[in-house]
């Protein structure tokens, strides 16, 4: 037996760890958290200074039996959870259930699992920070009031069957993403004419070169665009001016976490949770630092590996140190930035994880190169024919610098600031240029674009809400509760006009282009405007973009010890309780309806509004004396932007394409999803199949092919008991209603054989004995 226990948080990581500490050491995983907030009544004592309740979860009995058991025949245990205010919580959670003095007991810290950092971590063992660790248990408490209090408000008054649910992060996270669709819904696009004009000189080896020089403004409209080129017609165009300025580009900072996600969204397209997944199998195997950090701050030992690797590979020239300092004072994992743990050569078989790991490579090895340096040319040109300037610019790269290895991507928002510039072909003041043509194109003003995952982290970070170990679960959870859809959109067709001047001749032309193409965005249900409206409404102080950010900094005074967590929950809790003690009394019962107008044939009112089971379209009340007629909308639809013609396109259902086999065909949508009704029997139609132009060669073979796969799938039917023995792909199994019940072992040959009342002898066996189900291993949230 070691004589030393140490416990850290994954398997993976005490396999890495074990070898490193040698025969001295056993290192076991505690699989994350160990204790939780019990369900039942909150898990919080109000009325007793808002202590906790904590339990063991029943899956992770057998683990911290184990670890007790290990605990008490160890002659030392030692805690070396993760280095951030969660890690430290749970070292906190193993003193208390393994009867640990956190006074005494040795805690370990390290951001990278090397041999010398975890040596390193051996030789300077610090205790528990309770200061870290009541910052964490002032969030988990907080989280739980707001979730507990608020969301069943949300359940009393919604008009809507869904586990509807509300937090004191994701509901502002959702808030943004509504704001951004309600600005791009409100747009109204402005069309002008951008002129540009290319010519032709040439180069140092008389080769001509064509470029383009931009117009002196923009034209608002079709007829001073063209009088502007009109105003050009045999003009002589003359360099008047050439400045050349030089510019550098400087290298961005080490990755954090949350620009680790927005790069790898944009470089790699990867989701902000499968970032974090396989960051952490990187910092779990050794190869990279802590995942989760604020800081962009790297060791002296990196930068000596950097400088090494830059001055062997590429030069003397493309090395230059830098050190780089947060913007937030405030950042909460203030040690390192994510890196590699060794800048040589990785072998990594996993493609996905390899292509991070090269991210990661590449931003901290350009951190450390010399500025790009470029040359800025701008060429103003005269026309003889009026008093307007054009201008050329372009660029030449003198020196490519830390671009040699990285260039860090762009946001959408971002790249349509910036002017793609070519480069110029050498020219002097008083040349006249060989005119080619003139253009003005009608260009048209854009919304902001909808947000992607990393883009919502970015804004999150910019308000000060949330932290690196947030961004994650934030985003999963308002997807999950379906607040939010990350999805594609195509784009519509769109006319625009180009006027083109070209040897002194003028024409018209019209061009189409795709607008409003989306792809990965995230999308506002009408569950979720509908339940940023209320929150908004009534909880106003908890979706405000400052106070959210003001909870995340007094959580950092707690982690420093200037604040008491107990007195910041008491300061929170009062004024928001009443909040909701308010609004269970006076709040309406909520169903955002709209109004559309009237029903053309029965002149009663149509309304979009949220249903049940989602968002429809209703034609009369519930007051009428006939009852109203409801409609489901269509999955691109929304309750905030349909149409009175598109609402009453969705009552063309349910519709009778025809007969197949002598029985009328019905297609129709249900709970579940368009469908066609033949024979009394129901088939889920694919999902290339529109319910509303659907035809009936279409839907025929799909009925005799779902029909054939039926009937291959049954193997006996006892009608009136409703009691069926189905071929499943796991073996023959016995179907009641809903339930399926497994056929015993040694009966599964004779499945075909089995009577009514043996199938029925085997259900009350299986509701006698239910199996035992085993409870899913909860990891640690990222």
């Amino acid at each position: 037996m070691a004589k030393n226990l140490l416990i850290v948080e994954s398997p993976a990581k005490a396999k890495t760890i074990e070898k490193i500490l040698g025969k001295d050491f056993e290192v076991k995983s505690c699989y994350g958290h160990i204790r939780d907030l019990q369900k039942g009544d909150m898990g919080i004592d109000l009325k007793n200074n808002y202590t906790p309740s904590y339990i063991i979860p029943e899956e992770k009995e057998k683990v911290v039996k184990e670890l007790k058991k290990l605990s008490k025949s160890a002659e030392e245990v030692w805690l070396a959870t993760d280095e951030d205010r969660e890690g430290e919580a749970i070292s906190w959670h193993l003193c208390e259930v393994l009867g640990l003095d956190p006074h005494t007991t040795k805690r370990i810290v390290f951001h990278e699992i090397t041999k010398p950092a975890i040596q390193a971590a051996v030789q300077e063992p610090r205790l528990l920070n309770m200061d870290l660790v009541n910052a964490q248990q002032a969030r988990r408490v907080l989280d739980r009031i707001v979730g507990f209090e608020l969301s069943p408000v949300l359940w009393r008054k919604m008009s809507v069957k869904n586990s509807l649910s509300a937090g004191r992060v994701q509901s502002v996270a959702v808030r943004l993403i509504v704001e951004r669709e309600r600005d791009i819904n409100a747009f109204k696009p402005v069309s002008s004419f951008r002129v540009e004009a290319w010519f032709t000189a040439s180069d140092i080896n008389g080769k001509p070169v064509v470029f383009k020089a931009e117009g002196p403004r923009r034209f608002d409209d079709l007829q001073s665009a063209e009088a502007f080129l009109e105003s050009c017609r045999k003009a002589a165009y003359t360099v008047k001016d050439i400045q050349v300025k030089p510019a550098r580009k400087s290298s961005s900072a080490p990755f954090t976490t949350s620009t680790l996600q927005q790069e790898a969204s944009r470089k790699l397209g990867y989701s902000v949770s499968k970032t974090m997944l396989l960051a952490q199998k990187l910092y779990e195997n050794g190869q990279i630092t802590y995942m989760r950090t604020d800081s962009v701050n790297l060791s002296d030992t990196a930068m000596e590996d950097c400088r090494n690797v830059i001055r062997e590979s590429y030069g003397d020239k493309y090395y230059q140190a830098r050190k780089y300092k947060n913007k937030n004072e405030s950042a909460q994992e203030a040690h390192e930035a994510i890196r590699p743990t060794y800048m040589g050569t990785s072998s990594i078989a996993d493609s996905d994880t390899r292509k991070l790991y090269d991210l990661i490579w590449k931003r901290t090895i350009a951190s450390q190169m010399s500025d790009a340096e470029l040359e800025k040319t701008i060429a103003q040109i005269d026309i003889s024919t009026n008093h307007e300037i054009l201008s050329a610019t372009g660029e030449v790269m003198k020196f490519d610098g830390f671009l040699k290895v990285y260039l860090e991507g762009k946001d959408e928002e971002e790249e349509s600031e910036e002017n793609n510039e070519g480069m110029l072909p050498p020219m002097t003041v008083g040349q006249t240029l060989d005119f080619r043509e003139m253009t003005a194109t009608e260009k048209f003003t854009r919304p902001a674009p909808r947000l992607t995952e990393a883009s919502l982290v970015k804004r999150l970070e910019e308000l000060g809400i949330g932290r690196p170990s947030t961004y994650a679960p934030t985003i999963s959870t308002i997807q999950k509760r379906k607040y939010v859809e990350k999805k594609d959109r195509e784009g519509v067709q769109r006319t625009f006009h180009i006027l083109k001047l070209k040897e002194d001749d003028i024409t018209r032309e019209t061009a189409t282009e795709t607008t409003g193409a989306e792809r990965n965005k995230l999308f506002p249900t009408d569950l979720g405007m509908l339940v940023t409206d209320f929150l908004n409404q009534y909880f106003d102080l908890v979706m405000d973009y400052g106070f959210t950010a003001k909870i995340e900094e007094e959580f950092d005074e707690i982690a420093r010890g200037k604040k008491g967590w107990n007195k910041m929950i008491d300061e929170f809790y009062h004024p928001f309780h009443d909040d909701v003690e308010n609004t269970l009394e006076k709040a309406e019962r909520v169903k955002g309806e709209r109004l559309l107008g009237e029903d053309p044939a029965s002149a009663k009112p149509v309304f979009a509004r949220m249903g049940r089971y989602g968002p429809m379209v209703q034609i009369g009340q519930a007051t009428d004396e006939e009852k109203p007629r409801f409609a489901k909308l269509k999955p691109d639809q929304s309750i905030e932007t349909i149409s009175l013609d598109e609402a009453m396109e969705l009552f063309k259902l349910p519709r009778n394409i025809g007969l197949f086999e002598g029985q009328e065909v019905t297609i129709n949508i249900g709970r579940f999803g368009p469908y066609a009704l033949h024979d009394k029997k129901f088939y889920s139609l694919r999902k290339d199949m529109d319910p509303y132009s659907v035809e009936l060669d279409e839907v025929a073979p799909l009925i005799a092919e779902k029909r054939e796969a039926k009937d291959k799938r049954t193997i006996k039917v006892f009608e009136k008991e409703k009691i069926q023995i189905l071929n499943g792909p796991y073996g023959p199994y016995i179907k009641q209603g809903l339930r399926n019940y497994r056929i015993p072992k040694d009966r599964i040959e004779q499945a075909a054989d089995l009577t009514l009342e043996e199938c029925k002898a085997i259900i009350e066996e299986a509701k006698a004995n239910p199996p035992k189900r085993k409870a899913p291993r909860k990891k640690k949230v990222e």
